[in-house]
């Protein structure tokens, strides 16, 4: 099963004049963090919303040029067993990442399974790897380690087709 989480994170940002900015610091600053481990992570604003009146609020709180952000990560979990299972990988992942950043999950959802009109989204071996569901990733791995020195005998495009032929082979 494959879930997409979303997951809110509060992030502090320092020496801002508006919202505005502090939004961008807070995105640039989240990405930093995330980056290159977790690029598949999508990070947008986050929504807040008056607790008693349910008037729309803005995304950030600025208080003598420092802010706290809401934002909202988005991120799809292969392999899983179910959605509380998800939701900890997600919360595992994305919180080593982001010190001192509290994280509430706000949203899973299980991926429909992809039909024959669409093409399947990639994987990155670390999606996988790291999925925490025991999946063997060994022979993605092996596959990257032989594309890395079979492209450095020359022409880098004659180690494409075989890698594709042996990963064939191996399933």
């Amino acid at each position: 099963m494959d879930c997409r989480v979303v997951v809110e994170a509060a992030v502090p940002v320092y020496d801002v004049g508006n919202t505005d900015e502090a939004v961008r610091i807070a995105i640039s600053k989240t990405g930093e963090m995330l980056n290159p481990d977790l690029n598949y992570v999508e990070i947008e604003m986050g929504t807040r919303a008056c607790p008693d009146c349910d008037e729309s609020l803005p995304p950030a709180f600025v208080a003598a040029d420092e802010a706290l952000v809401a934002l909202e990560l988005e991120m799809t979990v292969f392999n899983v067993e179910g959605e509380r299972h998800a939701s900890r990988i997600t919360r595992k992942e994305v919180g080593q990442r982001l010190d001192d950043i509290p994280l509430k999950v706000l949203e899973v959802s299980p991926v429909d399974e992809e039909t024959d009109d669409e093409p399947p989204e990639p994987q990155s071996p670390t999606e996988q790897g790291e999925s925490g569901t025991g999946a063997d990733t060994g022979a993605a791995v092996d596959a990257d380690e032989r594309a890395g020195e079979e492209s450095t005998d020359g022409d880098g495009d004659e180690g494409v087709l075989p890698e594709f032929e042996e990963l064939l082979e191996d399933r």
